[in-house]
């Protein structure tokens, strides 16, 4: 293990990239994922059409196509910004529709007598999906959406094979300087991608029993 210890400076760099992409995607994704459930139930055909091409068009993509295009096509076009916010953009691109979808689920398991009672009220759309709607979907598919976060933890590895210095980049680094300890390397790399996900799955599970005994 003295590997891991000699390396940490390089672990950590890596880690702190790694969080970096998982933390701003996350949030990127969420609010992009929560635009898209809502064109989904929209009552304007066209906004269905373009949320339910995009959920199918981005979710069968490859991720690694997908940052390709962000990498090598977006600077071509004129993009010019460092390859970790390139990432971050395929990142929050890549994760939306899952989370959309997440999200759609739970909107469909509203009674849809509540909004039918906020729109007699007088509510419009946009009031009854964002203050009876979504609260209640949020609640129902916290599960899912830590699901989907612990999957894009895992997804910032690919980040590391388009110029993106990340936890998966440094492990492969250090695994080709230190080919008789290649078992260690990986193990440390393993346990910095457990740090974030363990306690993901943990939070995900306190929240559910919290909101079940809620309701």
């Amino acid at each position: 293990m003295d590997v891991i210890i000699d390396n940490m400076p390089r672990y950590l760099e890596g880690f702190s990239m790694t969080l970096q992409l998982l933390v701003v995607a996350a949030i990127a994704s969420l609010v992009l994922g929560t635009f898209i459930a809502i064109m989904r139930i929209s009552p304007v055909p066209s906004l269905r059409g373009f949320a339910a091409a995009y959920t199918e068009l981005v979710r069968n993509t490859p991720l690694t196509l997908i940052l390709f295009f962000c990498a090598f096509i977006l600077p071509y076009l004129g993009a010019r910004m460092p390859y970790e916010q390139f990432a971050m953009i395929g990142l929050s691109v890549y994760t939306s529709p899952f989370i959309a979808e997440a999200l759609r689920s739970g909107i469909n398991g509203v009674p849809i007598g509540q909004a039918e009672a906020a729109r007699s009220v007088g509510l419009g759309f946009g009031q009854t999906v964002g203050y009876v709607v979504l609260p209640q979907a949020f609640r129902m598919v916290i599960p899912p959406l830590i699901n989907v976060i612990i999957a894009l933890t895992k997804n910032t590895s690919v980040a590391g094979g388009f110029f993106v210095v990340e936890l998966f980049a440094i492990g492969k680094e250090l695994a080709n300087a230190n080919g008789d300890a290649v078992i260690a390397v990986l193990l440390g790399v393993a346990t910095f991608y457990l740090l974030i996900t363990i306690p993901l799955g943990f939070f995900a599970g306190r929240l559910e029993k919290k909101w079940v005994v809620s309701r």
